[in-house]
């Protein structure tokens, strides 16, 4: 099992300064690694059918329109699930996730894991991942003791990567950016993005 993360939105709890109302996470699960390598070729298609360089990373907000449109085209075919948490940030009321980026991401992504219904065993895991190198080890540390324990084991491996040399992170970006996008009463293109992956969320769970 192949589990990919990204999220949208940010961890900024300013909400009448900019920051975000929503914060989105998603997992891109495939159950079947060959899947996953054909997924990742298609998407590597799409790349040179665009004709942007091979350094040219997928990002959702970065896009245009017609090009979160034909990804998600390309990509639906493909057999994988979706697993995601929305978190309303107004609904926040723990101080230290609301005065500590890095806890509030932790514990969101732990979360998400945890919370699968016994969907995401033995897993290898790969996180878009950034940031200082003490926070980076923390990170991985926290999340194995959390989902880790004798009889039961969420994660087999997990990595932080470089978005830009994997297109599958790439792939959990652009989906997080069109489920928070569906949440933006102002943009109604989220919602008419979000049908051509629906079929593929398992769930899609609101933090309360």
């Amino acid at each position: 099992m192949l589990v990919f993360i990204d999220d949208s939105g940010d961890a900024g709890f300013k909400l009448d300064k900019g920051s975000s109302r929503f914060f989105v996470i998603v997992l891109v699960i495939f159950d079947d690694e060959l899947e996953a390598e054909k997924t990742a070729v298609a998407i590597k298609g799409l790349r040179r059918q665009f004709g942007f360089p091979e350094d040219v990373e997928f990002k959702f907000f970065k896009s245009k329109q017609s090009v979160r449109d034909k990804f998600l085209q390309t990509v639906a075919p493909f057999d994988f699930r979706i697993r995601c948490l929305v978190v309303d940030k107004r609904k926040i009321l723990s101080e230290e996730l609301r005065n500590n980026k890095n806890s509030f991401y932790s514990y969101i992504i732990k979360m998400v894991l945890k919370h699968s219904d016994g969907s995401i065993l033995n897993a290898k895991v790969k996180i878009d991942g950034s940031g200082d190198r003490v926070f980076r080890r923390n990170f991985l540390t926290y999340l194995r003791k959390q989902l880790n324990t004798g009889d039961r084991k969420i994660m087999n491996h997990c990595r932080l990567v470089d978005s830009k040399s994997n297109v599958l992170i790439q792939m959990a970006d652009m989906i997080a950016g069109t489920i928070r996008r569906s949440y933006d009463e102002d943009k109604k293109d989220g919602i008419v993005l979000k049908t051509i992956i629906k079929k593929h969320i398992q769930d899609e769970w609101q933090f309360k």
